[in-house]
């Protein structure tokens, strides 16, 4: 039988298996990840009809090279172009990611590890990362207590778990104070003081304010840091303080602010504001002028005009506030103050007489009797009608204004003042003084006269904050000294309630508060010192409970979530394989790839991606990188190198057949 006859069958099988190749590549021009293969050809085994012979230098006969009939082709080697990167397709999923480089997605199926450059993913219903082909589960690396990762053997990436879906609240545990303590600001003079609040959380998430001030104390770079209250939310709603929400008495019980004390000192102090003491009773009255209680008295013109004005009251008369007192006046009023307002009155200098006009359209009508008078100038009591003196209308009058009193008072004819008598807290007021919530003051003796001795008590309880008087810098808080930078906010374990019930406070945590960053300068006289939480670092700042808003997969593989209390935690790495050969592993389908004794070992950890150069991008596919141009070209040739075998066949076959017909 003819050789080139089955050279020609060995040269159609091969190329039919390129055609299968190529087939293969063209039909996975749409997968995901899917890596071309090439074939090449290699000669099939020789017929030897004749060995080499070398040369003989005895005979001088030369050497012939062997005569050797090949038998046709065979397949040399399917490569697989592993290490070309497909093109990038964009998903905007999250969980579709495309590596760069050359290593290799880690998956298991249950039993064993396979590898994928196929990187479109899901989670399945047990929260774990998984093909969305397959649900081969995603292998990395997972985190510590810390939340660090731990390069150690791969395992499956369980993200959804119900320790990832929250994130827990954490207590504040520190803060700090910074701004301007501008000396001058009278906010800081003041009962009430520099208001500062600082929001903070307890160990169960909730939110709660403290309400400080700051106040000066009358010593130049001394400032005293008081907690006043701490504000919660109550059952409607509302911001309640919590010794109110607890049924507290003070919100001592609540938390303290550095010591609970007081300062005191004890002064002479005079009467002001016209007090009057009285030593036989010991008694503290607040004098008054007719004017200070009776409406219209310094207004009045009959009053102005007067050469006397007597109030018409005994002495310890009451007097109530709108009640009626007579004010007897003898005065003068000349023609002109007469004719004019309030009056406008008509003067007759013919018959030297005065006139009223009725404003009704109905004339004058001349005043000439007592009650016109008192009609005509709003008095009463006139004792008899006015004489009009004939050379210049000017009359003199002894009449009652009747004026309406602001106040309850009581009248000294003595003094001729009128006065109330000061009880309690006013009794300070008469010397100048006010009681306060921070500052008090108590009588300690009484001299005739009503000077006294008082003792004025400070209250001193929280932090003093010492500011340089050089050059404003922060030099202490607690205590003078700079390196003293922080004092504590501390929480009670329980307090005990009006009513006897025990409210337990273990939730709240002591905040550390940081006073270095405040400075004293003059600004306008207006201070800007406030409260934040956390250190100055932005740490400890606590947090509320949180739900799980998102994740992220990085560029090195590590998955993030997000919450929305503003917090993010690493939930594990993605690990990758690499390979010495990677265009050795062996294809398994649905494109997954094993290791084989050609590709190299996995050893069961992985690599971080970024330490070969590669990374992942997230929201991207990789594509097929199967070149159709190129595909269609391989199946020309192939398709003419098919042609060109079936030939030969066709040709041994005649000749075959002009063998045979040689018998005939």
């Amino acid at each position: 039988m003819m050789r080139s006859l089955f050279s020609g069958v060995a040269g159609l099988k091969t190329h039919q298996t390129r055609m299968d190749v190529i087939g293969n590549n063209i039909a996975n021009v749409n997968t995901t990840a899917y890596k071309s293969q090439s074939m090449v050809f290699s000669d099939l085994l020789y017929q030897t009809t004749q060995a080499a012979s070398g040369a003989n230098a005895a005979t001088g006969r030369g050497g012939i090279n062997a005569r050797q009939i090949g038998l046709g082709s065979k397949t040399g080697a399917i490569s697989t172009s592993i290490t070309t990167q497909g093109s990038a397709q964009s998903t905007n999923n999250p969980f579709d990611i495309m590596i760069t480089g050359d290593s290799f997605f880690i998956v298991n199926d249950g039993s064993q590890n396979f590898f994928t450059r196929d990187g479109s993913f899901t989670i399945d219903g047990a929260g774990n990362l998984v093909m969305s082909t397959t649900g081969y589960k995603v292998m990395g690396w997972q985190t510590d207590a810390e939340g660090n990762i731990m390069a150690d053997a791969v395992s499956a990436l369980q993200i959804m778990n119900a320790g990832n879906l929250t994130y827990p609240a954490e207590a504040t545990t520190a803060a700090y104070a910074s701004g301007i303590v501008d000396k001058t600001d009278t906010q800081l003079s003041s009962s009430a003081g520099k208001i500062m609040m600082l929001s903070f959380y307890d160990a169960q998430g909730y939110e709660y304010t403290a309400k400080f001030s700051i106040h000066s104390t009358g010593t130049d770079g001394d400032f005293r840091v008081k907690l006043d209250d701490i504000l919660g939310t109550g059952e409607d709603g509302e911001v309640y303080s919590l010794k109110d929400i607890y049924g507290l008495s003070d919100i001592s019980q609540v938390a303290s602010f550095g010591a609970n004390g007081t300062a005191s000192t004890t002064e002479l102090y005079n009467l002001v504001n016209n007090a009057r003491y009285d030593d036989a009773n010991n008694q503290y009255f607040m004098t008054y002028t007719e004017a200070d209680v009776l409406n219209g008295y310094s207004t009045n013109p009959l009053i102005a005009a007067a050469t006397t004005a007597t109030v018409q009251l005994n002495d310890g008369a009451t007097v109530a506030a709108g009640g009626t007192v007579n004010v007897e006046v003898v005065t003068g009023l000349t023609k002109n103050e007469l004719t004019a307002e309030p009056y406008n009155l008509i003067y007759d200098s013919a018959t030297n007489t005065y006139w009223k006009d009725l404003g009704d359209g109905n004339g004058t009508v001349q005043i000439n009797t007592e009650a016109a008078w008192q009609t005509a100038l709003g008095i009463t009591g006139l004792t008899a009608v006015p004489t009009i003196n004939t050379t210049d209308g000017s009359i003199q009058i002894t009449c009652t204004v009747p004026l309406t009193a602001s106040m309850d008072c009581t009248y000294n004819a003595n003094t001729k003042m009128f006065e109330t008598e000061l009880t309690g807290d006013d009794i300070y007021k008469a010397y100048g003084l006010e009681n306060t919530s921070d500052v008090t003051y108590t009588i300690e003796s009484v001299v005739s006269d009503g000077t006294a001795q008082i003792t004025k008590t400070v209250d001193d309880s929280g932090n003093h904050l010492y500011l340089s008087t050089d050059d404003g810098s922060f030099e202490g808080i607690g205590t003078h000294n700079a390196s003293s930078t922080a004092v504590t906010l501390n929480f009670n374990g329980s307090a005990t309630t009006l009513s006897g019930e025990t409210i337990d406070l273990s939730a709240f945590n002591d905040i550390s508060i940081d006073f270095s960053k405040v400075f004293g300068s003059g600004n306008g006289g207006l201070s800007t010192i406030g409260m934040d939480k956390g250190d100055l670092g932005g740490y400890n700042t606590g947090r509320t409970y949180g739900e799980m808003i998102g994740v992220e997969v990085g560029q090195d593989g590590k998955i993030t979530a997000s919450y929305d209390n503003g917090q993010t935690k690493l939930l594990g790495q993605i690990a990758v394989a690499n390979f010495a050969n990677p265009s050795g592993l062996a294809k398994q389908g649905n494109n997954l790839y094993s290791a084989t004794m050609n590709s190299g070992d996995f050893d069961g950890i992985g690599d971080d991606i970024t330490a070969s150069g590669g990374s992942m991008e997230s929201g991207v596919l990789e594509m097929s990188n199967v070149d159709l141009s190129s595909e269609f070209t391989e199946m020309i040739t192939t398709q003419r190198g098919f042609q060109a075998n079936s030939r030969i066949i066709t040709v041994s076959d005649t000749l075959l057949e002009e063998l045979v017909n040689l018998k005939r």
